[in-house]
């Protein structure tokens, strides 16, 4: 499926006028990572306890783990576009791709368990980046811009 905005709009423009249903949308695919990975004993400590009831510098701990696994699978996409390697699980499709999913699938997952609202900050960090004179590509062509 090909997302298409009206001719002459921006897709920021387009984005604004469809918020809550983007919002919405990612909000159900949080619950839908944050519900498979739950189900699956990813927010049980070993003897059961949901880490979220854990003291607070353990859950500190154990969610500073959590983010050292969506950066993870990032260097693990990294390898994959290295050497143009396909996924050793989906080989129908490239590593580099699965794992990018792979850091997404992780960061909703934790984003959910701690009840982010990721549909309201995906959405107006897509906004705000939109109209940031660093993304553009004028400002990133100039000495001291972002060449990447």
């Amino acid at each position: 499926m090909e997302l298409r905005k009206p001719e002459g709009m921006s897709w920021a423009e387009f984005l604004r006028g469809y918020q809550d249903q983007y919002a919405e949308m990612v909000n159900n695919l949080q619950a839908l990572c944050h519900g498979l990975a739950s189900e699956a004993g990813w927010w049980k400590a070993k003897n059961g306890t949901d880490v979220r009831d854990l003291d607070p510098e353990f859950f500190g701990w154990w969610a500073g783990t959590k983010i050292a696994l969506i950066h993870s699978e990032a260097s693990e996409g990294l390898e994959g576009l290295r050497k143009g390697l396909p996924d050793d699980k989906l080989p129908e499709f490239p590593m580099f791709g699965v794992e990018l999913q792979d850091g997404i699938i992780r960061s909703w997952d934790l984003a959910g368990g701690l009840g982010f609202n990721s549909g309201a900050m995906f959405v107006q960090k897509l906004l705000f980046n939109a109209q940031r004179a660093d993304h553009r590509p004028e400002n990133r062509a100039q000495a001291g811009g972002k060449a990447f």
